[in-house]
């Protein structure tokens, strides 16, 4: 038998090849009874092959709003107003739906929370699987077919041959998303988009499906956008965040500097609120103060002002918008006092 001499590239030489995906200044806003509401604020990021980049914060901070805006799912009355998306070079603002289409499942790959709502409960696995392939291969229904049966297999589910005739319903949750999984790799997207993939499922599957996404990027380099508010999964899967508060990403950092040296509050909060089943009193769960603000009201200074504690007190949080800081820690933080935060925990 030959021997197979190539030399697969490691994770750090993805990382250094350039960016598959490059977001700049990219704004989204939702027309509502006559207000503009701003769910995704001037944010700018980029994703190199490898890479897995998780985007953290509460719901309604925007996370979900951003990811479908790169991909042009929008619900109305939601649009992308302003910015710039580019795949590979590739402007993706403005595109049509079939211009869409031709790019999601191909170039980009999706998880969603659901797996029900990505499955047709009224078509078998193999026929929506065979469907995904076609549309952007040129394969026959038998090749479309063995190849959905080496991705099933490849991402856990026993005798595919078989399984692959069942309907959604007959698949436990874990293994419905498995298939979705199977399915957005099925075309090597340069990029997987998985929303919230772990919210439905009992720990031991999570920890089976982080297990499984982290497998797929290491082995194809795909890179992974992960949408999440669990902060345990970005800790096991993704090397960088994004930190989203009030549409806008006001920390960016890598992992370590996360958990060790956060250098924004609304960060620091985030971490605050993890809990310790070893200390955390029973009846009183940890929670952040305040609630979030009226995205459809432009405020002059920072969004967090209300509930930080630094906010609460300085002046120029409530009358000026910070502007980026880089740290020594080589975090990016949206904070008047970032400098000051550093190596506080």
């Amino acid at each position: 038998m030959p021997v197979n001499t190539e030399v697969q590239p490691t994770r750090q030489q993805h990382r250094l090849a350039d960016p598959v995906l490059e977001i700049n200044n990219l704004c989204t806003n939702f027309e509502l009874r006559g207000s503009s509401v701003q769910a995704v604020r001037d944010v700018s990021f980029s994703l190199s092959p490898g890479q897995r980049l998780a985007v953290v914060g509460e719901s309604g901070s925007g996370k979900s709003a951003m990811a479908m805006s790169l991909v042009g799912l929008v619900p109305p009355p939601g649009r992308v107003a302003s910015g710039s998306v580019k795949l590979r070079g590739q402007e993706l603002v403005g595109l049509g739906d079939k211009e869409f289409s031709a790019i999601r499942g191909k170039e980009i790959g999706l998880v969603f929370q659901d797996p029900m709502a990505g499955l047709d409960p009224l078509k078998t696995i193999g026929s929506q699987f065979v469907e995904t392939i076609r549309v952007h291969q040129k394969l026959t229904v038998r090749q479309a077919k063995e190849l959905a049966c080496e991705l099933l297999a490849e991402v856990g589910v026993n005798d595919p041959r078989r399984r692959i005739g069942d309907y959604p319903h007959q698949y436990s949750g874990g293994m419905r998303q498995r298939v979705l999984i199977a399915m957005a790799i099925a075309n090597d997207p340069a990029v997987v988009i998985a929303d919230e993939p772990t919210t439905a499922l009992d720990v031991t599957t999570q920890a089976q499906v982080l297990e499984l996404l982290e497998r797929i990027c290491d082995e194809r380099g795909n890179a992974l956008l992960m949408i999440t508010h669990n902060l345990g999964i970005v800790r096991q899967l993704c090397d960088s965040v994004n930190v989203m508060y009030a549409g806008r990403i006001v920390e960016q950092t890598n992992v370590d500097a996360l958990f060790n040296s956060p250098s924004h509050p609304y960060t620091r909060a985030l971490l605050d609120c993890m809990i310790d089943p070893y200390t955390t009193t029973r009846g009183h769960l940890p929670a952040i103060p305040g609630s979030p603000p009226d995205l459809a009201v432009v405020q002059p200074g920072c969004a967090f002002a209300e509930r930080c504690p630094l906010g609460r007190e300085e002046k120029i949080c409530h009358e000026q918008q910070p502007e980026p800081i880089a740290t020594s820690y080589g975090a990016i933080s949206r904070c008047h006092f970032a400098e000051q935060m550093e190596g506080v925990r």
